[in-house]
């Protein structure tokens, strides 16, 4: 049976991937903390406990977030940042 990472190194592999995609790796980590943030803090703010626990466990790069901001919470863009 043929190993992947006997041959390649399962690290160095890893390490080429991240290097090659550094910049769209990193975006993608700034777009999910930014809506998870601003989801976790709008249902902090309502008292809706289940929707954080579950917006702080699931990652779905900031897809779950969104639809909860806008679908759920039914938020303008303007409504994002205000108190």
């Amino acid at each position: 049976m043929h190993r992947f990472d006997s041959d390649y190194g399962l690290g160095s592999v890893m390490m080429s991937v991240f290097t090659m995609n550094a910049p769209v790796i990193i975006l993608l980590i700034v777009w999910t903390i930014f809506w998870k943030g601003l989801a976790l803090w709008h249902a902090g703010r309502r008292g809706q406990p289940g929707w954080f626990v579950i917006l702080l466990v699931v990652n779905t790069l900031g897809i779950l977030e969104v639809i909860y901001l806008f679908a759920v919470c039914k938020l303008k863009v303007s409504q994002l940042f205000s108190k």
